[in-house]
């Protein structure tokens, strides 16, 4: 598995970038956000890679972030949704902004990138609600949650698998000085 390329830029184009590294030339599918990213031909670049092999192909994807990488693999999990499809989203939308439309249930957002329709918009949000932990922030905005014990409650339930809808119904109710008090009396409530 590729997990990385580190080498001069060569060649760009809309959908593509070549990077040349030890004397070998790696074509790359990119969204618009990663190529608008990385340098220009003839600099160095760095790009997180992904390799998706099929029956007829293989093709490497390059990210300019390891969140985009992540979504990207996310994305691509969901059925009907292939990695042009995937690439497609990624170069409507940052990655910020994909994991929002997710978290809030956009399928409009999602209904605007080509080769995505009502159905697979929804099959995307409902499969991947859940699973989406914003990227580059805390799980918990703060302007969201004033109590810092309820914030870390809540990251601590995040980070035992629950997901954030699941997590902010335990710690509903449920009352304690401290997040510890907070997430035992949210777990107890679950054994009951």
């Amino acid at each position: 598995m590729i997990a990385s390329i580190s080498g001069e830029v060569i060649h760009k184009d809309l959908e593509s970038m070549v990077i040349e590294a030890a004397g070998v030339g790696y074509l790359l599918s990119v969204s618009t956000y990663t190529l608008e990213s990385t340098p220009s031909v003839g600099a160095r670049a760095v790009l997180h890679t992904e390799m998706v092999v099929r029956e007829d192909a293989m093709q490497l994807f390059g990210f300019d972030t390891v969140e985009e990488r992540a979504l990207f693999k996310q994305l691509t999990t969901v059925n009907g949704v292939g990695p042009k499809v995937a690439l497609a989203v990624l170069s409507s939308m940052s990655v910020a902004d994909a994991e929002t439309a997710l978290l809030t249930g956009d399928h409009g957002r999602f209904q605007k990138v080509p080769g995505i329709g009502k159905r697979t918009a929804e099959r995307l949000v409902l499969e991947l609600r859940d699973k989406i932990v914003p990227s580059g922030a805390p799980a918990v905005s703060r302007s969201t949650v004033q109590d810092e014990s309820f914030a870390v409650a809540l990251e601590a339930l995040l980070e035992l698998g629950y997901s954030l809808a699941r997590a902010e119904d335990m710690l509903a109710g449920v009352a304690g000085d401290t997040a510890e008090d907070l997430v035992s009396s949210a777990l107890r409530g679950v054994a009951v």
